[in-house]
């Protein structure tokens, strides 16, 4: 159509982690259509249970993603040990929701400063990253590592955290709170930041819901759901209830991870009240048969594992669906009708992890 142009967005460009590629039909400055791409780093990663055994695949799955590799562990593990009818430590749950929830934080901090870059705001960028190693330097003095943690396995967890390295991490991440505030201030109430996001990209509850939204995408379009509801681990212990905004603009998004880092600290402080005293596995005995879905909830949002065991020690099958993947039909929506210059910021919100999207 006359007075219509295709300009291409990626999949290199310095706003994009990831390679991603999407055809944004202009008019002017307005985007009409976002039509996207996707595949440029697909790894095979599923096919990979007919060569690896059921145990040592969580190693694969772990590194699915970077960011949220101890949750791709995790929820890995919950569907085989649900095969297997294991039923793991308390301790073991406490454990895990404290490496989830650390997770969530390092991974909320690095898209903040990802999206400050975006913005050209440096030193916030750099702020937020310098925290960010903070919160690295405590999973590595409690893993061991600091991108893949290891620490996941079939029946518990691989390490434990003593009492005395407890309250040390809790006393850091209570300091670290006052920075939590003063970087989330900047984002909340600066006005070129505010004129960037506040009422950019929306998406309302309607579109949220029809479109499969999840986690912060979904929260801040006003949908109070959030899979650590039903309680998976020890979260059905903790008293816990999402973070929700209304707006559903890019704005909103902003707001719920930034609340979601202390809500974070908060369920780790309650962890390590609650977590009494005992192992950390069990014994994993027989292989996987029949199939389950497990659920959980990463810092971008849902994650699903299936795992289907045939009685040997190969599954038969394994398939994941990330969050990423999920929100790439809302992205599309919002992007439709936005400036050009706002394509950037509107797909840096979704968080968009296309290692997790691509197995």
């Amino acid at each position: 159509m006359s007075g219509r142009t295709v300009i291409p967005f990626g999949p290199q460009h310095p706003v994009l982690p990831e390679p991603i590629h999407l055809d944004l039909v202009v008019e002017d400055e307005k985007v009409v259509e976002a039509i996207p791409s996707i595949g440029f780093i697909h790894r095979g990663l599923e096919r990979l249970v007919e060569k690896k055994d059921f145990v040592d695949f969580t190693y694969v799955a772990e590194r699915i993603c970077g960011i949220c590799s101890f949750i791709h562990g995790m929820t890995y593990c919950m569907a085989v040990e649900e095969l297997l009818k294991l039923e793991i430590p308390e301790r073991a749950k406490y454990l895990r929701v404290i490496w989830s929830e650390l997770s969530r934080i390092h991974s909320h901090l690095l898209w903040m400063g990802l999206t400050a870059d975006a913005f050209g705001f440096e030193s916030l960028f750099m702020q937020s990253w310098q925290l960010r190693e903070k919160i690295l330097d405590i999973i590595e003095e409690t893993t061991g590592g600091r991108v893949i943690f290891g620490s996941a396995k079939v029946g518990g967890v691989r390490r434990d955290i003593s009492a005395d390295k407890l309250q040390d991490i809790l006393k850091k991440l209570r300091s670290y709170q006052n920075q939590f505030a003063e970087i989330g201030g900047v984002f909340l109430r600066d006005a070129t930041v505010k004129h960037r996001m506040q009422g950019v990209g929306v998406l309302t509850s309607e579109q949220a819901q029809v479109l499969g939204a999840v986690g912060p995408t979904l929260r801040g379009s006003g949908i109070a759901a959030d899979l650590r509801m039903t309680g998976y681990a020890a979260y059905g212990k903790l008293g816990f209830s999402p973070v929700v905004e209304t707006a559903g603009d890019c704005y909103a998004r902003c707001q719920v991870r930034i609340r979601e880092l202390d809500q974070s600290v908060d369920l780790i402080e309650k962890a390590a009240a609650q977590m009494a005293e005992g192992p950390i596995e069990v014994k994993v005995a027989g292989t996987p048969t029949g199939d389950f879905f497990a659920r959980t909830e990463q810092p971008r949002g849902e994650v699903i594992y299936y795992a289907k065991g045939n009685g040997t020690k190969f599954l038969q099958r394994m398939r994941v669906r990330t969050p990423t993947f999920a929100n790439i039909p809302p992205l599309l929506t919002m992007l439709g009708g936005c400036q050009l210059a706002d394509v950037p910021v509107i797909v840096l919100t979704i968080d968009p992890c296309i290692s997790c999207a691509e197995r």
